[in-house]
């Protein structure tokens, strides 16, 4: 995207969305109100420019090391109040604009020399039920972990998100949610009841909105396009409430109840003993597991796998993932693994470990990735398995002799299950007929 475009997101591509529909006295300001009045003041909000001794670690706060930016500032922000009055500076400034929530971002969308103002909602952390919506709000610094902790220990409920407890909900959900309990819960935005914008109005203004997915809401466009539309498109979202449809003011039934434990797994093929035949009889194997056990009627939906087919010098090629049941967990994994060995004359190593889920999930984090870790990612969605061009293609680049790097790599994830039962068009996340994820 254009330098240009993306110095006038709030300016224009926000005014066009919320243009009109913003009542007098922003929903900010009655946060800010009510935040002041049960709790200890938050902190911010602070403008963290190169001479604060805090530049350093919050200008290269991120997980990919691949492209580092050097924002004019930061914004520590720790209310909505604060998101609009950062977003009212770079709107009169010019400045060209970006939000940060758990940092995990894969591309440069934050951490690039282009980026003047870095909004970034670490500070914004709050998990708690709203008997007004009869939801779970979560404010979008919050971290996987954190979410899942707070609403399983207090509730007994869940969101299916993603895989790794140190990811950001700000991010992340934008872009979907998905991760091990989604072949069996649909995605986290299947789930999303409303979000909280901060957004631009003709004038020039920040204000936030709160857009709800009730037919009736003159805002629920603005609920939809943050149901996938990915991040910063629209607003700087600081605020979500997770709420599946549902009659009831039991907490703990307006949401998903994960199950008591989990089986995980780690398994491995020596690449040594993969030749190409054997390779393409893996990956053919596993692309016929996925489809089919891809439609929501799979007595597999518990199960979920990410095969990652890594280079060669690597020494494996390994597949990792969990079956989140109570009862014939072990069953269904082995099921799963003579499905996809079936033919291939190597023998996995298969390590199991029966665990809580709590103690599952919050174990998902790669921890502190390093100044030196770098990465470029893409990643798409699968009806079909590959065909077997493809497997040859992907044996020869990952075996090639040319290139000695042991990183590189494609991983598929079995997708589908609960989440192929919403419609294409009802949310902005139109991958509903996938059986595999790629990575």
């Amino acid at each position: 995207m254009s330098a240009v475009s993306r110095r006038n997101v709030l300016r224009g591509g926000l005014v066009a969305t919320t243009a009109g529909v913003v009542a007098p006295g922003t929903v900010a300001e009655a946060v800010a109100a009510a935040d002041g009045a049960s709790c200890p003041a938050p902190p911010g909000p602070a403008m963290v420019g190169h001479g604060d001794r805090r530049y350093r670690s919050l200008a290269s706060r991120g997980y990919n090391r691949r492209v580092v930016g050097e924002p004019e500032h930061v914004w520590v922000v720790g209310t909505t109040a604060h998101v609009v009055r950062a977003a009212q500076q770079a709107v009169d400034s010019g400045g060209r604009i970006t939000v940060r929530s758990g940092g995990h971002g894969f591309e440069n969308f934050v951490a690039d020399p282009a980026v003047e103002v870095v909004v970034d909602m670490s500070a914004m952390t709050g998990v708690s039920y709203d008997p007004a919506r009869r939801a779970f709000a979560v404010e979008a610094g919050a971290l996987l972990g954190d979410v899942y902790r707070r609403l399983y220990l207090g509730w007994g409920v869940t969101i299916p998100a993603g895989w790794c407890a140190d990811v950001g909900v700000g991010g992340h959900i934008l872009g979907g949610g998905y991760g091990p309990l989604s072949r069996l819960m649909g995605l986290s935005v299947d789930h999303l009841y409303a979000v909280e914008v901060v957004v631009v109005d003709r004038r020039g203004r920040a204000r936030a909105v709160v857009a709800t997915r009730e037919p009736s809401d003159p805002h629920r466009d603005l609920w939809w396009a943050h149901t996938g539309g990915g991040p910063g498109t629209f607003g700087i979202v600081t605020r979500y409430w997770f709420r599946t449809p549902a009659d009831g003011d039991d907490p703990s039934g307006l949401l998903p109840a994960p199950p008591a434990g989990v089986l995980s797994f780690q398994v491995s093929w020596d690449w040594e003993k993969l030749d190409r035949t054997s390779f393409a009889r893996l990956v053919r194997n596993h692309g016929a597991w996925a489809e089919q056990h891809s439609a929501p009627d799979s007595p597999y939906l518990a199960l979920y796998s990410e095969l990652a087919l890594t280079r060669r010098p690597s020494g494996t090629v390994f597949m990792i993932g969990q079956v989140a049941a109570d009862s014939g967990a072990e069953r269904m994994l082995d099921e799963h693994i003579a499905a996809l060995n079936r033919g291939v004359p190597v023998q996995p190593v298969r390590p199991v470990r029966n665990q809580a889920w709590l103690a599952a999930a919050l174990a998902g984090s790669p921890g502190d990735p390093g100044p030196v870790y770098r990465l470029k990612v893409k990643s798409g969605y699968l009806r079909r398995r590959f065909t077997d061009r493809q497997i040859e293609a992907l044996h020869h680049h990952l075996t090639r002799t040319d290139y000695d790097h042991p990183g590189g790599g494609v991983s598929l994830y079995t997708h589908g299950g609960k989440v192929n039962t919403v419609a294409p068009d009802a949310t902005a996340t139109p991958h509903r007929e996938a059986s595999i994820k790629m990575f």
